[in-house]
């Protein structure tokens, strides 16, 4: 028995240890027909292991005609309403389509702005998680946004989850560490170290019984940190995933909602912030996607 990295090292002698290390947690790298669970596990000769090579990614993502929800724009940033589906920025499996090819078309003058593969990018959203999302038109924007983003200063983010089940209290407050995943690295997990602070206060808008005695909850996330899959994995950690999420959910229960989740239904519903140049207060409010709105009426009037 040998580690897998280093069989691949052999075979792949021009890959460095990072890059085999990057293929395994990009889910690359298949050990009988499954995917390699990490870099480091066990393999022996008998094993059949498949290496998929994505092609690189281009060093500038292009213009491309797309439509792009704008909120609010002015000189210095963009606010825009992403839908689900739509990737943030190129990267391997992803390399056209993308918020950022959308933005490249708006505002050509974005090009470079704070780096050449994500122009304008301050903070993300995953794929299948819709709704307001920052962009910096100017690099002094774009220094001011990303320091508020990374500080959470005078910044609230609040989003809205539709939730299996309902918590035991109708609000409450989650703080603990996130970091990877012991064993399933494209995993994040509450860890008792080696993770980050995460924080995220909650409420319950309403419950209502959506699907083959499926029990579905409103629920209103506000972040006080940014971490990754951060609202997903603490709802799940009070036995309420998102309705549709294959990462953390339940896919058994998913299958008694009705209608059926398309996808994760996050959505980033309300962004407060500080403009970048004059520090006026400014908020903005994405209307609520009508794949969402099939759960949302039937869970809570109050918040449409």
């Amino acid at each position: 028995m040998e580690r897998l990295d280093i069989v691949l090292l052999a075979r792949h002698p021009g890959f460095s240890r990072s890059r085999i290390e990057g293929l395994v947690k990009a889910g690359f790298v298949k050990v009988n027909g499954e995917t390699a669970s990490k870099a480091g596990m066990k393999v022996s000769e008998a094993d059949a292991i498949e290496v998929f090579i994505p092609p690189p990614v281009p060093a500038e993502p292009a213009p491309e005609d797309m439509p792009l929800s704008v909120v609010y724009e002015d000189g210095d940033m963009l606010i825009v309403d992403k839908p689900p589906g739509l990737v943030v920025h190129p990267a391997p499996g992803h390399l056209s389509g993308t918020l950022v090819n959308a933005l490249l078309h708006h505002c050509p003058d974005l090009k470079g702005i704070g780096g050449v593969a994500r122009p304008g990018i301050v903070h993300r959203l995953d794929r299948d998680t819709s709704g307001l999302i920052a962009v910096a038109k100017t690099e002094r924007a774009m220094v001011s946004l990303a320091k508020a983003f990374a500080s959470h200063d005078r910044i609230e983010k609040t989003y809205l989850a539709v939730c299996h089940g309902r918590p035991r209290l109708d609000s409450g407050r989650i703080e603990n560490l996130i970091g990877r995943h012991p064993v399933d690295r494209k995993r994040m997990a509450i860890v008792d170290r080696n993770g980050k602070r995460a924080a995220t206060s909650w409420r319950v808008l309403g419950s209502a019984e959506c699907g083959k005695g499926a029990l579905l909850s409103a629920v209103e996330c506000r972040i006080e940190t940014g971490r990754t899959h951060q609202i997903r994995v603490h709802m799940a950690s009070l036995g309420c995933p998102v309705i549709g999420d294959a990462t953390y959910g339940k896919s058994a229960l998913d299958r008694r909602v009705d209608p059926p989740p398309a996808r994760q239904m996050l959505h980033a519903w309300k962004l407060s912030l500080r403009h970048p140049a004059t520090g006026e207060p400014l908020s903005f409010t994405a209307p609520i996607p009508a794949d969402m709105l099939a759960y949302s009426q039937r869970l809570a009037e109050n918040m449409v």
